[in-house]
């Protein structure tokens, strides 16, 4: 297990293969124990980083607010510690929000940018309130908030299919303590529209959408790449692409990495 100290608090990652950089970056109540069935085939070509951000994992929190953006200097520490100059930026939900956040503040470092079930856009008023009312669940409930928070991401004709994939991701969830979850539901309360990003930037960029995605609205996710460069990709399922879609992910992927 690898590690460094990000303000005196331990971040854990992963580093493995040769080529150009790739790093990937999880989502909300994962690790990156996610990529576990993806960067095998990645890293035969690439040097793939994987980072479990603050308060999941094997990562630490820090402070009772984990912001993106300070998440991003999470990310740039691990690749400061690597010596690793350009990255191309591939983020599942929440760590889309994370990609993009490190996209605006280390412009100069990002090579192509990923967004997977995830969205520049900022919150919503109704998602803020949505987010308070998940902080007052998961302290009046942490289990049950957990375990329902990960059935809630599957497309629903998926669940009795991957039954055994969602109980590991549930006992993964698991692992992430209550200031985690807190902490991450405040950052992503917090974070920025960052849409112009994928308007006004040199580097390829690439959408990964799930048409029956319970999460993000299919249609409105749409709206952010109207007359931009950025490549779309439509599965037909929920919000956890590289488990319902596994296959076609890896296929999307390397493709993506190769035009870059």
């Amino acid at each position: 297990m690898n590690q460094i100290l990000y303000k005196n608090t331990k971040i854990s990652y992963s580093d493995t293969g040769k080529g150009s950089a790739v790093v990937l970056l999880h989502g909300f109540l994962e690790n990156k124990s996610m990529w576990q069935n993806l960067a095998p085939e990645l890293s035969l070509k690439h040097r793939v980083i994987t980072i479990d951000l603050l308060g999941h994992g094997e990562s630490e929190c820090l402070g009772y607010v984990h912001s993106m953006e300070e998440n991003a200097e999470v990310v740039r520490a691990v690749l400061s510690e690597l010596r690793i100059r350009k990255v191309i930026l591939v983020g599942h939900s929440m760590g889309g929000y994370v990609a993009l956040a490190f996209a605006e503040m280390f412009p100069i470092m990002i090579k192509g940018l990923v967004l997977m079930n995830s969205t520049s856009k900022a919150d919503s008023e109704a998602r803020k309130t949505n987010r308070d009312r998940a902080i007052k669940a998961v302290k009046k409930d942490y289990a049950g908030f957990v375990r329902l928070s990960i059935a809630n991401l599957f497309n629903p004709d998926n669940r009795e299919k991957l039954a055994d994939e969602i109980e590991k991701v549930k006992k993964e969830a698991l692992k992430t303590p209550l200031q985690g979850v807190v902490a991450s539901l405040e950052g992503m309360k917090i974070r920025k529209n960052r849409e112009v990003l994928l308007h006004h930037t040199p580097y390829p960029k690439m959408l990964i959408l799930g048409e029956k995605d319970p999460v993000l609205v299919y249609k409105d996710s749409l709206e952010q790449i109207e007359n931009t460069a950025a490549k779309l990709v439509t599965f037909p399922d929920g919000h956890m692409s590289h488990i319902e879609n596994q296959d076609e992910l890896k296929t999307v992927l390397l493709e993506f990495f190769k035009g870059v």
